[in-house]
């Protein structure tokens, strides 16, 4: 009976220390995963860029959610105006009449800067056509 009893006791002990030894190691694992949160966190952060518009500011509206991605299809449709902020990181925009279907509230990365520049507009007298091509 001496020796059942020793053999339970030894068990205990070893128990307790395996099971010590498995908690300081599931910290330690714990910590590690916290540090490379965090590590890749900050690097995300560098990357991401706050875009802030302004009521009034007009936009361009990313169109890959209404139609299929294909390699020369437009990325951007607008530009649209914006009407209301919603929230932090959603806005209102003021679409025409033939996307009326369409929710008219939109995520900030679903929209790009519309910076109007005269010299990029392409009057109809300053193009050539040439009468034996066909348009």
């Amino acid at each position: 009976m001496d020796r059942n009893v020793e053999f339970r006791y030894k068990n205990k002990l070893v128990e307790t220390d395996l099971i010590r030894e498995t908690e300081d190691k599931v910290r330690v694992i714990q910590d590690y995963l916290k540090a490379t949160s965090n590590h890749k966190k900050s690097y995300a952060e560098l990357k991401k860029k706050d875009m802030e518009f302004s009521i009034g500011d007009r936009v361009f509206l990313n169109v890959l959610r209404f139609s299929k991605k294909e390699k020369l299809s437009p990325r951007f449709i607008g530009s649209y105006k914006i009407i209301k902020r919603i929230g932090p990181v959603a806005y209102k925009l003021a679409l025409p009449l033939k996307l009326e279907k369409v929710h008219h509230i939109f995520h900030v990365s679903m929209l790009r800067w519309y910076r109007s520049d005269p010299l990029h507009v392409i009057s109809p007298n300053d193009i050539e056509l040439q009468p034996d091509m066909s348009y």
